[in-house]
């Protein structure tokens, strides 16, 4: 069974957490929100909305249908 489309956000997000060395603090300043709201959306407590993947988007320069795909395919996106 694949995973939800939420479930992969969350571990896309990860990943690229991971990859650019990002801490839940730096990607809440550069997405405009609270750490609390970016540990609450990691953990799966609050959802990751449209705006917030868009901005997920501009931050790290990737198109936001690779977010939804997958980790592989935003990583190679990364590139």
């Amino acid at each position: 069974m694949c995973p939800s489309t939420e479930a992969t956000l969350r571990l896309t997000v990860a990943a690229l957490m991971h990859l650019t060395g990002e801490r839940q603090a730096d990607l809440a300043t550069g997405l405009g929100l609270s750490q609390t709201q970016i540990s609450g959306k990691q953990a799966g407590t609050a959802t990751w909305s449209l705006a917030d993947v868009d901005k997920l988007s501009a931050h790290y320069g990737i198109a936001v249908g690779d977010f939804l795909v997958g980790v592989e395919r935003a990583i190679l996106a990364d590139d």
